[in-house]
């Protein structure tokens, strides 16, 4: 058994999530999670909303509420979308939390003992309409670089090259286009040339595994070669405090929003342990050299994953080339892999909420089953290179794979039993079609759970579907609907038979894509309970009142996986009740294609 830490991105709450944001950081997580909970390791999943920074101030100001009522309305909204969509976080929390407070402090003050976080002067943009700090993302310009137009005051996307907002040609706001004013400011910055070599070599470590994805690994190495000084402070007056004599008490300077963000999934470990009987059990995932961590998320948050976050580890460990003593947290474990997905596209265009181009999750799943949602997302989603969502291909993927295949497979085969022995029939001598059946539905669990190890999802999925698929053929290659005379019966259960036992074991194959249905398919055929236990929503209390940013309680996603079913063949239920079935999942009208297309106005 391994500890599997999977450090899902925090999605920000200055809105609802739409698809394409889970189909980088939601569905790929919560498949690998599944799974290696299956396989017998012991999984941490945690995550929560990334509530900080200026986006949110802007858009609390657009609605005339506070950031703390906007991020707390938003936060709401994402855990229901969550848990309907299935995912199984241990725990899924918040960045305002006096938790998160706390152990952000921690880190800051231990990096900044160490001698990597140096205070320095430099030039902040300053809204002249407002008086307000605009963070490095929100101006945009031309690229010193390569010319690019829309480069962002932090990156530029196009060439990839780390940059200050002072380089950019031409910098405007992107909120209402004005040029900035930049004046001199104090700030403390994240010392990342004295911990380049480190990163270097921990990055050269991690490509000689061959492990991560190529684009992921060339971009986090080049980077490295115009490493610069970052700033982890902000003039802002929402966020946490800088933990240091005559800063904590400023009102107007707080911690970069993505250098607390990051810092949540150390944060939110100790909250989960700190929930439990056992407040030092995260230590298993963090301190345990033998433990592993992925960090699931979208291409444009690679650089704070493969850099800014592991240059905050060695700094806290004290690796880089000044040294140092690692805090009360002791040796923090660097991931093991940056899992990040290409960007998902919409009808060929980028999603904008700004400009209606957008379908929000609660959407989706208001009107469409979240099995449906997560199968697209499993079988096309943008893994190694950017994907396009279309409703004309959502409702294909559903109604000839989803239903045509998995759903009809399912409900042939419930049908004919339960018409034929109103159970699950016992079997009789088996001929060598029925063995070599049994031995290719078998032979898939190393197949497919190879292929969802090394995040090869899309490749998993057609895997456990060509399965489906072959099982199919058989049902129709041995014809038992036609097998009605008593001398036939023997051979009619044992086929049945055959049949439910490979049903059952395509379910377990498909249950970590499709979680929802394999609860269904596992009620069809006489099973009890869950078969893939769901998360739920609790309310909590706030551990640390007076210590994060004024909650009292707030909602947490979190769950009991310890029934998880073992990732392999098993006996069928031989006399389990099956009665005749509804179908699993639904065929979608082609109506439903023009239908969505007009809600978006096309």
């Amino acid at each position: 058994m391994t500890r599997v830490l999977s450090a899902v991105a925090w999605p920000y709450a200055n809105g609802p999530r739409h698809i394409g944001h889970v189909a980088g950081f939601g569905v790929p997580s919560d498949v690998f999670s599944r799974y290696m909970r299956m396989t017998g390791h012991d999984v941490l999943m945690v995550s929560g909303t990334d509530e900080h920074g200026t986006p949110i101030l802007v858009a609390a100001d657009k609605e005339g509420v506070s950031p703390g009522e906007l991020a707390t309305r938003n936060n709401a909204i994402i855990v229901q979308d969550l848990v309907d969509l299935g995912l199984s976080y241990d725990l899924f929390t918040r960045t305002t939390t006096g938790n998160h407070y706390r152990v952000v402090q921690e880190l800051f003050t231990t990096v900044h003992r160490n001698g990597y976080m140096v205070e320095q002067t430099t030039k902040a943009a300053i809204s002249p309409s407002t008086g307000r700090t605009l963070p490095d993302r929100y101006i945009e310009g031309t690229c010193p670089i390569c010319g690019y137009h829309e480069a962002r005051g932090d990156q530029c996307d196009n060439c990839g090259n780390q940059l200050d907002a002072t380089d950019l040609i031409e910098p405007r706001s992107k909120i209402n286009g004005e040029v900035p004013d930049f004046v001199e400011t104090q700030h403390f910055f994240l010392d990342l040339p004295a911990l380049a070599d480190a990163l270097g070599e921990w990055l050269d470590g991690r490509e000689a595994t061959g492990l991560w994805r190529p684009n992921v690994i060339r971009f986090s190495q080049n980077i490295l070669k115009d490493i610069r000084p970052r700033a982890m402070t902000r003039d802002i007056d929402w966020g946490i405090p800088v933990p240091l004599d005559g800063w904590r008490d400023d009102p107007t300077k707080k911690l970069y929003v993505w250098f607390d963000a990051v810092i949540g999934y150390l944060s939110a470990s100790i909250e989960w342990a700190r929930r439990t009987d056992d407040p030092e059990r995260w230590r298993e995932w963090w301190n345990d050299p033998e433990a592993v961590s992925y960090y699931f998320m979208g291409k444009d948050n690679i650089v704070f994953h493969s850099q800014i976050w592991p240059a905050e580890l060695l700094g806290y460990n004290g690796q880089g080339e000044r040294g140092g003593t690692p805090g009360t947290f002791g040796i923090l474990n660097l991931p093991t892999e940056v899992v990040s997905s290409e960007y998902l596209t919409m009808e060929s265009r980028q999603f904008s909420s700004s400009r209606g181009h957008v379908i929000y999750v609660h959407d989706v799943l208001a009107r469409y089953q979240p099995d449906a949602l997560r199968y697209f997302i499993s079988a096309a989603g943008p893994e190694t290179s950017d994907s396009d969502f279309s409703w004309a291909d959502f409702v294909q993927r559903t109604n000839s794979e989803l239903v045509a295949g998995w759903g009809n497979l399912v409900n042939r085969t419930a049908t004919m039993i339960a018409r034929s022995f109103g159970e699950i029939p016992v079997a009789g001598p088996l001929e060598p079609a029925d063995e070599e059946l049994l031995a290719a539905v078998a032979a898939a669990f190393a197949s497919v759970g190879d292929l969802i190890g090394r995040h090869r999802q899309r490749a998993a999925i057609a895997e456990a579907m060509r399965v489906v698929g072959e099982v199919n053929k058989y049902l129709t290659a041995t014809e038992p609907y036609k097998m009605k005379e008593e001398s036939q019966r023997e051979r009619l259960g044992t086929v049945l038979h055959v049949a439910a036992r490979c049903v059952l074991d395509c379910n377990t194959l498909l249950a970590p894509f499709l979680p929802h249905s394999a609860n269904d398919v596992w009620r069809v055929f006489g099973g009890e309970g869950e078969f893939m236990p769901m998360p739920r929503i609790e309310h909590v209390t706030e551990l640390d009142p007076g210590d994060g940013a004024g909650l009292t309680t707030y909602p947490v996603i979190t769950g009991d996986y310890s029934t998880t079913p073992a990732w392999a063949p098993r006996p069928v239920p031989v006399g389990a009740t099956v009665g005749k079935p509804t179908p699993v999942f639904r065929k979608l009208d082609p109506s439903v294609v023009d239908e969505e297309l007009a809600r978006m106005g096309s």
